[in-house]
């Protein structure tokens, strides 16, 4: 595990590195933000971002994806994978949006988890970006692949465990852009199928860099 000084060295360094981080899907509205975050499960941010252009175009509103036929919905999003439930979790969402929430995307934990097709990682990715609420942790796989290497968790690999024990180290006025940073450093340099060190601005304090080193000079 990393001590105090090496997450706040290794949240400096990120958000060093990445000034401009930010979340990569694009929307113009918090509900396009949500729709398209549930589209985006287990399909790449640039599939969705090429999708919700004719998406939101051909369904302008929160009514119109309410009383739009789910079969329709399914040809505009059938590249992104999992079609059938994603569009089906869309147009329900609208509507309980429109139902409950007076066509509003809702600010609390509790009431987003409660919308249809809506889990912790999206609910917290809308209270991070949309609401800007403190300590809002998004654990996608960047995450959970970066925090177990970087040392901020040991051998963890459930979301809803990891999210806990980051939010009991990390600033919380940090933790949203924090994950955005691990995104673009998971992608740029801390790939899954090999870290490449040498060029990485984490090493100094990185667990799984220590351990090579240590292996090499034994």
């Amino acid at each position: 595990m990393r001590t105090k000084e090496q997450v706040n060295n290794i949240v400096s360094a990120l958000l060093a590195e990445y000034p401009e981080a930010d979340c990569t899907l694009d929307y113009a509205k918090p509900y396009e933000l949500l729709f398209s975050v549930r589209l985006a499960a287990q399909c790449t941010d640039e599939r969705v971002n090429q999708v919700t252009p004719a998406l939101f175009e051909r369904f302008p509103t929160l009514e119109a994806f309410a009383s739009a036929d789910v079969k329709e919905v399914e040809r505009y999003v059938h590249s992104c994978g999992f079609y059938h439930a994603k569009a089906r979790d869309i147009v329900a969402c609208a509507g309980v949006l429109l139902e409950k929430h007076n066509g509003e995307v809702p600010s609390t934990m509790e009431e987003l988890t409660a919308l249809p097709g809506v889990g912790r990682k999206t609910a917290n990715l809308i209270l991070g970006d949309v609401f800007h609420v403190p300590g809002s942790t998004v654990v996608d796989t960047h995450c959970i692949r970066l925090s177990n290497r970087l040392g901020l968790v040991d051998g963890i690999k459930e979301p809803e465990k990891i999210e806990r024990e980051l939010r009991k180290i990390l600033p919380p006025e940090h933790s949203s852009t924090f994950c955005h940073c691990l995104v673009l450093h998971g992608r740029a340099v801390c790939d899954a199928r090999k870290p490449h060190c040498e060029k990485c601005c984490l090493k100094e304090n990185c667990q799984t860099y220590e351990e090579i080193n240590r292996c090499e000079t034994e």
